[in-house]
């Protein structure tokens, strides 16, 4: 039986602390941005004069009081503070710093701005039209792509268009920096990423690393919007904090949340596609185009993993992925759940598509002719790595049966052929998603667990915990290595003055890093442990240290062997088990054994006060690395990841035709997570991921003035899915799968690849749509999100003629 998520108690009785759940201590300030309601202006005159006249402002400060005021993920070319000049609507221009929440708000709204407006860019095509690009176009191609497009029996060529999409977390962007001693400053940020905000602070502030310390205790949601753009806003609270000598508060409303920080990027993308009659791909020739917004932010890395998954599934012999990253004037988009691989799953998706819908078949079909198999070198990427543990066959044909999707496919048809009120589509999709961080130095972890005398342990990691479930999984990981239920292990906040130089809690490997650095370092506890549980067989139990030591008339217990380096987590570990045994002692159910001596027990609490009373430590400190990522970004070949998570999910919908309404009537999913090691979080996941996804696909539209500020800033006008848009049926099984030797324990990732089947959704629209005698000859263009006002045009585009 799987455990609880280990804040379940505290979420559900409201007793787990968030950022702005920190008491306010004595003379605490509070902070509020004042941003910019232009897309690209000058900023001609700006007064505070009337703010700082307000009862209870204490100060205001601009960009000019950084020391370094500029930051950025990849590249440094983003204002903290914009100063002379704003380049998107939502850009921070000033912090108001006051006695109270409600004065700051307040106050920031006295402030005098003139500006003298610039052209702006607010699309791709006007970006494209103006050359405005963050870097220049990258291509990934493997084969001779216009030989065999030339040479392809039919040819199709299209486009997708797809929108943003917010985060929506429901904790805001927070800080509370607290000024202490000797000018350090002690930042406690809703962050993905401690050490990027660590240092962001220190670099704006004029300060090194040593004198900033950044603690996450959780966050209420991430998503990866707060994998970087957390950082400026912990800057922001620290500048007011060291300036002025006080603790500092900035937690942003959701308005100001949604309005300033970046989304998932838009894409829109061109392909050329050549295929045979039965459905066989002979070449693909992809161009993605990304709206990065003002600043690179994320976006060449997100732009990276897009081409990346522009293959999902298949096997394309000849095919060349080019994406070029666009400059707008947009608010400067970041990571989201999926980083590229969304974008561009979606992208061959639509192909597969639309070829069945020009042969008259049945999606499935051409992609199961299409589908990654070991059969004839067709398991090599379009970037040169092999598909290993390739499950993609299994989950296609056992999802396909439990489904019944061909019943129901023939259903679906005699359905749409004499309903005159709905129309229903169906759709199996699969997704294949490559686990690690395409940055190589970015794949390391590190971790530290302590065993204190009473039998129980603290492991802190550079792990963030934001709901997901990673610190119960790593507490599980440890434990269940000394055979200890999983209450015996806390993990702790993490904090940048114990795990430093960490990743960010991002591309699904959470775990994967940060599991498996804990794991190293308690083995090495362990073995020491397991030595001295040796020893202590042959020495009287009255001679022992626990009955000795405070007189000092017997020998310390010496180890001879007492050192473990080890990278590889599976090493010296059963595989069915997982656990490692050093010196034969076995570790179960609270107590230390040796096989040979099955009645000579000693409980964990013992041995462990043994090991300190003899001065063996019982600490330690382990780094992971990942090894085998060898991706050069240069020729785009080589092996980008560990492994791939892969799944498949067959969605039904039904569409109203007069108001365009979705309702997705079932949904079934089958993921291939290898061993979990918490199966009910990993089912978690799947659903949550898979909702999220549903929203991005359907309901979740970003709409924007004409200055590019967000609209759509609220609950009420920004639609994310509620429990009418759920599957009416809702099924998830997971695939046996104990093949995944790369990973620790066999172990999946699961945060971001399910997301990516909510593409079975968008499928089955358009499925549905295309039963309709104006897309007999041609397939349906709804982008993403397929709104009911999209599905409405598309259903009926006489009725909005006139509007057009």
């Amino acid at each position: 039986m799987s455990l609880p998520h280990d804040s379940a108690r505290g979420h559900v009785t409201g007793e787990s602390e968030f950022i702005d759940d920190r008491p306010v201590m004595r003379h605490e300030l509070f902070a509020d941005v004042f941003y910019s309601t232009r897309a690209h202006a000058r900023i001609k005159h700006l007064d505070f004069e009337e703010v700082l006249k307000t009862p209870g402002v204490i100060a205001v400060f601009t960009g000019h009081d950084f020391s370094h005021n500029l930051w950025g993920a990849i590249f440094k070319d983003q204002p903290i503070l914009a100063t002379d000049e704003v380049n998107h609507a939502g850009e921070g221009i000033a912090l108001i710093v006051a006695e109270s929440r409600e004065i700051a708000q307040r106050a920031k709204r006295k402030v005098v701005i003139e500006y003298t407006d610039l052209e702006g860019i607010l699309s791709i095509d006007a970006a494209k039209r103006a050359k405005s690009f963050i870097i220049p176009a990258r291509k990934i191609e493997r084969g001779n792509v216009e030989t065999a497009l030339a040479a392809s029996p039919l040819r199709l060529n299209s486009t997708i268009k797809i929108q943003g999409h917010d985060h929506f977390y429901l904790e805001s962007q927070a800080s509370v920096a607290y000024p202490l001693e000797d000018g350090q400053i002690e930042v406690h940020s809703s962050s993905q990423h401690p050490t990027e905000t660590q240092h962001v602070v220190a670099h704006a502030l004029g300060l090194q690393d040593k004198d900033v310390v950044c603690i996450v205790k959780r966050m209420g949601g991430g998503f990866g919007g707060k994998e970087s753009q957390a950082a400026p806003f912990a800057a922001m609270a620290a500048l007011a904090a060291l300036k002025l000598r006080r603790p500092v508060r900035l937690c942003l409303t959701k308005d100001d949340d949604m309005i300033m920080t970046g989304k998932r990027n838009p894409f829109e993308n061109e392909y050329a596609v050549g295929f045979d009659s039965d459905g066989r791909i002979h070449a693909l020739d992809v161009r993605l185009f990304s709206d990065a917004g003002a600043y690179a932010d994320l976006s060449t890395s997100i732009m990276e993993r897009a081409m990346l998954h522009t293959d999902n599934a298949y096997f394309i012999p000849h095919m060349r992925v080019v994406g070029q990253v666009c400059r707008t004037h947009n608010h400067s988009h970041t990571a989201f759940r999926g980083f590229g691989g969304p974008k561009g799953v979606a992208t061959v998706e639509k192909v597969i598509e639309e070829i069945a819908h020009f042969l008259n078949k049945d999606p499935m079909d051409v992609r199961r002719l299409n589908l990654y198999a070991e059969e004839g070198g067709k398991d090599i990427t379009h970037y040169g790595q092999k598909v290993e543990n390739n499950t993609l066959g299994r989950l296609l044909s056992e999802l396909e049966a439990s489904c019944n999707y061909r019943q129901r496919r023939s259903e679906v048809q005699a359905w749409n052929s004499g309903n005159e009120s709905t129309i229903r589509g169906i759709s199996l999709t699969p997704v294949k998603f490559g686990i690690s961080f395409t940055t190589r130095f970015l794949n390391q972890g590190n971790a530290f667990v302590i065993i204190h005398t009473d039998g129980t342990l603290q492991i802190s990691t550079g792990a963030t915990e934001m709901g997901q479930g990673v610190n119960a999984r790593i507490a599980e990981l440890v434990t269940s290595e000394l055979g200890l239920p999983r209450q015996t292990a806390r993990v702790m906040p993490t904090r940048t003055d114990k795990n430093a130089n960490t990743s960010p809690t991002a591309a699904s490997s959470g775990t994967d890093l940060n599991g498996a650095a804990a794991l190293l370092a308690v083995r090495k506890i362990k073995k020491r442990l397991s030595e001295l549980a040796l020893k202590l067989i042959d020495i009287p139990p009255e001679k022992w240290a626990s009955k000795t030591a405070g007189l000092g008339s017997e020998p310390e217990v010496d180890l001879e062997d007492p050192y473990l380096n080890e990278n590889d987590p599976n090493a010296g570990a059963d595989w069915v088990s997982g656990t490692a045994t050093y010196f034969g002692i076995c570790f179960e159910g609270g107590e230390a054994f040796h096989p040979s001596h099955p009645k000579k027990r000693i409980t964990f609490g013992s041995l462990v006060l043994e090991a300190y009373l003899n001065r063996i430590s019982l600490s330690d400190y382990a780094f992971y690395k990942i090894p085998g990522i060898e991706f050069n970004k240069l020729t785009g070949q080589g092996n980008a990841f560990l492994y791939f998570t892969q799944g498949a999910a067959c969605t039904e919908v039904a569409l109203d035709r007069d108001t365009g309404e979705v309702k997705v009537l079932r949904t079934d999913i089958l993921m291939d997570l290898g061993r979990p090691v918490n199966e009910a979080l990993d089912l978690g996941q799947i659903s949550g991921a898979y909702i999220q996804g549903l929203g991005w696909c359907t309901t979740e539209n970003l709409v924007y003035d004409q200055q590019g500020l967000l609209l759509t800033h609220a609950p009420s006008t920004y639609k994310i899915p509620n429990i009418q848009d759920t599957p009416r049926t809702f099924n998830i099984n997971l695939l046996k799968n104990d093949e995944n030797y790369a990973n620790v324990r066999g172990t999946k990732a699961v945060g971001e690849p399910p997301l990516l089947l909510a593409v079975s959704a968008w499928t089955a629209i358009n499925d549905a749509l295309r039963h309709l005698p104006h897309y007999r000859k041609s397939y349906p263009m709804v982008r993403i999100p397929a709104t009911a006002e999209n599905i409405l045009r598309a259903i009926a585009p006489q009725r909005f003629e006139s509007w057009e």
